[in-house]
């Protein structure tokens, strides 16, 4: 079994990962890409990623969207969190989950290794599969609108 374990101490201890996922809204629309290359490949998936150190949640939305997505954000607002334990691939993350209006820019694929298409989705109607995140977020009983 492959992990990361810190070392606290004289003791060995597992740690989740604390990822970002931003529910960009635009026109009544949620934004979507496909993975590919990394853990959920093939399902949909918001922008985001991992928080880095010394970084704020939305500041982290924002780089994310923007690397990934070529788009800016405004009003970027704190929503929800989950706990995603991914058991086949033995990841543990906490997801946090911001709300943003889409601001500016062309939506275009700027990751191809990282990611398929982007897409704009009605929230009643998102694809299948959806990465874990997701699925723990509408289990949640969470809604953007």
């Amino acid at each position: 079994m492959l992990r990361k374990l810190l070392l606290l101490g004289d003791t060995m201890t597992e740690r989740p990962k604390i990822g970002v996922g931003t529910i960009v809204l635009k026109d009544g629309k949620v934004l979507l890409g496909k993975r590919k290359n990394a853990h959920g490949e093939g399902s949909w998936c918001f922008p985001g990623g991992h928080l880095e150190l010394n970084e704020s949640v939305e500041e982290c939305a924002a780089r994310e969207t923007l690397e990934e997505a070529g788009i800016t954000l405004k009003n970027v607002r704190k929503a929800a969190f989950t706990n995603d334990i991914f058991e086949k691939e033995e990841k543990h993350y906490v997801t946090l989950f911001v709300l943003a209006d889409y601001a500016d820019g062309e939506v275009k694929v700027m990751e191809p290794h990282k990611c398929e298409k982007w897409e704009w989705f009605e929230w009643d109607s998102l694809p299948s599969p959806r990465f874990l995140p997701i699925d723990n977020l509408i289990k949640q009983g969470y809604n953007p609108f």
